[in-house]
């Protein structure tokens, strides 16, 4: 695949970048610049990661542990090396560290975070016993957060390499640190919720979620729904029916790494049809497990960069979809803004 670079950039996607590089403090963003063979999808990933993650009256740390535990439980390396790093730049050198080790925070709030953002992945357990462990008026940042890195973990893993830096240097403590003071002025920088908006391609015509409905989080969320959901035309309906069954039936847990997974629904399918299904299925469910026989098998019929991108997106948005409904489905119990209940057990 060949990403559009910042260098070469224009229109859309040479305003996405620039706003990236302003409110992000990155200059390039691979996972920004492998979507960039669909703008529209682009544009829609970086409105909802914006206005999650950086804009808004939240915690950005608070909203940085969140990141980097659905990181942690989706086994994105990439990904768990860039939000340590800006847990670093927050200010909070310690807490980035004892998450990188695996261990859990000292803080009672940050620990609940995390221990939620972990839990999300897998089907019924996202519910604390005792409500939100973030204030009410906040939900659309902090569950927006979660779902943005379930779709983002999933395009990095499968078109990034593991590793963020040359030699895995995001190992080392000392580059994690020192990256995230070069980062900090940036991060520590409140921003404006909203100024992604203009970027989307236009109203969507998916409706906003109840989570998030009248904030610019919901109208993110709906754009990048449709954009990425655009991408089962790229199936054929058997294959789409396999994915949706397949997805939906998921209980979130990685699959066994033996056996020729996925080993139902494509064998089952016209052999035109499998590629495109694999791939799907492998972007929602083991991201980490596409392989370029894989890609080459597909892009056999579909050359085109634009399409990969797209199916993946759509192999992605139909597993968020499902973390969507399982975080949400049942009403929280009342606990009052603010408070911190028990973290519920990591998985």
């Amino acid at each position: 695949m060949t990403p559009v670079t910042p260098e070469a950039a224009t229109g859309r996607i040479a305003d996405v970048y620039g706003q990236a590089a302003t409110d992000f403090g990155l200059a390039r963003m691979p996972v920004l610049m492998t979507l960039s063979p669909a703008p529209d999808l682009l544009a829609a990933t970086w409105a909802l990661l914006r206005e999650s993650l950086v804009a808004g009256p939240a915690s950005r740390t608070g909203r940085e542990v969140v990141a980097l535990g659905v990181s942690v439980a989706n086994r994105c390396p990439y990904c768990v090396a860039a939000h340590t790093t800006l847990l670093h730049a927050t200010g909070d050198h310690e807490l980035a560290e004892v998450i990188a080790r695996g261990g859990t925070p000292a803080d009672p709030g940050h620990a609940a975070l995390l221990g939620w953002a972990t839990a999300t992945r897998t089907a019924g357990t996202a519910r604390p016993p005792r409500g939100w462990p973030f204030p009410e008026e906040h939900t659309a940042e902090y569950v927006g957060t979660a779902l943005t890195f379930h779709f983002i973990n999933r395009i990095a893993s499968a078109l990034l390499a593991d590793s963020m830096l040359p030699g895995r240097l995001q190992d080392s403590r000392l580059v994690r640190s020192l990256g995230g003071r070069v980062l900090a002025r940036t991060v520590r920088r409140r921003r404006p919720a909203g100024e992604s908006l203009p970027l989307l391609a236009g109203p969507a015509t998916t409706p906003e979620p109840a989570w998030a409905a009248g904030t610019p989080v919901g109208t993110a969320f709906a754009a990048l729904r449709e954009a990425a959901g655009a991408g089962r035309a790229l199936l054929g309906e058997r294959a789409r029916a396999a994915v949706l069954e397949t997805v939906g039936g998921w209980d979130g847990e990685h699959p066994a790494m033996g056996g020729g997974w996925p080993a139902g629904p494509p064998a089952d399918l016209p052999a035109a049809d499998r590629p495109g299904a694999r791939l799907a299925l492998l972007a929602a469910l083991a991201p980490y497990r596409v392989t370029d026989a894989d890609v080459a098998a597909w892009r056999a019929g579909h050359p085109d960069d634009a399409d990969l991108v797209r199916l993946l997106a759509y192999g992605a948005i139909t597993a968020v979809e499902g973390v969507e409904a399982s975080v949400l489905r049942d009403p929280p119990a009342p606990s009052g803004a603010g408070s911190r209940p028990t973290p519920p057990p990591s998985p």
